[in-house]
């Protein structure tokens, strides 16, 4: 049995999207909402696995079960830009891992097939909020900027669905999106196909995105602007693309979306480091317990909301300082 394991985000999804159209093979598939990112050990658990394509999941974070797979001779190919660690040394394993603050995994991925399904890649590269580096590969191609407007809009589409706190806040699992999107080799068909999941989506954030706009700053200074969500299907859904539409609006200020979480009790942090200087995230969320990331983007998946001040004045001094 061969597992596709990969983000449920617009990165993850599109990167396999681009391995399958390429290389089409009987696969089971796992994966999740954006933030459930340990998705190896599943894997471990079946049993059954032959061969493994892991995309967009950080390697440092599932590092005991990759090793227990390699041990027992199973065939690994890892591809991502998150936190790695030590890469295990292993003739089981390829890699093909970058951690700069301007590639994903769809760009890596586009990168190896050399270009196969660029228009998919630019789309993956826009929901992972990499805006200038999609756009430019789009200039590369000559699109015209309706097409090139429609594959932002799409990458976006498709990042929103993976947040929420668990499957049922999601308009479209997951694994179920990917089903859907293989269907349709070249982006642009969905745009042409009235049935497509691009329309269901749009309407989503449309509903969603309104939310937003009556928010107010939670905190507001010279190095950062802080939002807090409630706990709502809508506010999980949102607050991912909603902390890159902040990043985009004011480049040199760093942004943090706090969602209040189900049990009332913590918070679900989404960070984004100022895009003229894209490092720090990841920093400021791994003084938490449960926070990680990378350099340009990153989160705490359970801020206790007593340390919500704490958190509130390490990430303005964090920034306030470089």
């Amino acid at each position: 049995m061969h597992y596709d394991v990969f983000n449920g985000d617009a990165d993850g999804i599109i990167a396999l999207l681009q391995l399958r159209l390429s290389t089409p093979k009987a696969h089971r598939l796992i994966t999740g909402v954006k933030r459930d990112i340990k998705l190896l050990e599943q894997v471990v658990t079946l049993g059954d696995a032959t061969s493994v394509t892991v995309l967009d999941i950080s390697m440092m974070k599932n590092i005991e079960p990759l090793q227990q797979l390699l041990a027992q001779h199973i065939s690994v190919f890892y591809c991502d830009h998150h936190q790695s660690g030590t890469i295990p040394d292993s003739e089981y394993l390829e890699t093909l891992i970058n951690l700069d603050a301007e590639t994903c995994t769809s760009l890596l991925i586009n990168q190896q097939l050399k270009g196969k399904f660029v228009h998919w890649a630019i789309a993956g590269a826009f929901g992972d909020n990499l805006h200038q580096r999609a756009q430019s590969v789009a200039n590369h191609e000559r699109l015209s900027q309706e097409d090139t407007d429609f594959l932002c809009e799409l990458g976006t589409l498709i990042n929103y669905n993976g947040y929420g706190a668990t499957l049922d806040d999601l308009h479209i699992p997951p694994a179920e999106l990917f089903q859907q999107l293989i269907n349709y080799p070249n982006p642009f068909m969905l745009r042409e196909d009235p049935d497509s999941p691009y329309y269901l989506l749009q309407q989503g954030y449309a509903n969603d995105n309104a939310q937003v706009m009556r928010l107010t700053p939670l905190t507001e200074n010279q190095s950062c602007r802080i939002f807090e969500l409630p706990n709502d299907a809508w506010a999980r859904r949102i607050s991912g693309v909603f902390g890159n539409q902040l990043a985009n609006q004011s480049p040199e200020l760093a942004h943090a979306v706090l969602t209040l979480n189900k049990n009332q009790r913590d918070y679900t942090v989404s960070v984004r480091a100022p895009l003229k200087n894209r490092i720090g995230a990841d920093d400021v969320c791994s003084l938490f317990a449960t926070g990680g990331g990378r350099k340009a983007a990153a989160g705490i998946n359970a801020l206790p909301c007593d340390q919500k001040s704490y958190f509130i004045d390490t990430l303005t001094q964090y920034y306030q300082s470089l």
